[in-house]
């Protein structure tokens, strides 16, 4: 079962506007990795970006920057002097989005730091204009938790795959408990995207 039809998702891709032609190179080398379906893709890549484009952020958090596709895409949104710092533990596929950051011109924008993103959510100071979170799903309620505190008082948090397993039947234990936190925490309000796995859309109540 697919979350969204094959041919509603190359439709949707069609319609949609993709600005560097970097990212035809990136999803080539991203897709001979034994993850590549990690990858947010060309529909969700420009929707990031479009939400860059709309709220204008200084400092854009993400975490899980896998080959760099997200990573880049909100980088050349970005306005001027606004910058993107990019978690995660594996260097290998860090590298690669360096060196595809560098083909984008995007690299003096983005900060791509190593380890355990609760970890080095900790040490920054934020605040944070907008984050997306795409890292271990086991971990989203810690990354949430991090994050909340450091996120700008118009900021947005946008946390992905939250319809992670529903093409199987059945929402991912893990994203499960994510949602169900989400949607008890009082001290915001949120909205689930079905764009690809869902995408949650988490402000503070205001």
């Amino acid at each position: 079962m697919e979350y969204v039809p094959q041919r509603l998702e190359e439709y949707a891709e069609r319609h949609t506007t993709v600005h560097a032609d970097v990212f035809d190179r990136l999803r080539d080398e991203t897709s001979a990795l034994p993850n590549a379906g990690m990858s947010v893709g060309p529909l969700e890549g420009a929707f990031l970006s479009f939400m860059v484009t709309l709220a204008q952020p200084r400092l854009v958090l993400e975490i899980g920057t896998f080959t760099g596709w997200s990573s880049i895409a909100m980088a050349l949104a970005l306005p001027d002097g606004g910058r993107v710092i990019s978690c995660d533990v594996n260097p290998d596929t860090t590298a690669i989005a360096r060196r595809y950051a560098e083909e984008a011109g995007v690299a003096d924008r983005i900060e791509y730091l190593l380890g355990d993103a609760r970890e080095t959510v900790a040490r920054l100071d934020g605040p944070f204009d907008l984050v997306f979170v795409d890292g271990l799903k086991s971990q989203y309620v810690d990354y949430y938790e991090a994050v909340l505190p450091k996120l700008a008082d118009n900021g947005v948090l946008m946390a992905d795959n939250t319809l992670f397993g529903l093409a199987d039947g059945q929402v991912a234990e893990d994203i499960t408990r994510f949602n169900e936190h989400v949607r008890n925490d009082a001290r915001v309000e949120s909205t689930l995207v079905t764009i690809r796995e869902g995408v949650t859309l988490i402000r503070r109540r205001r």
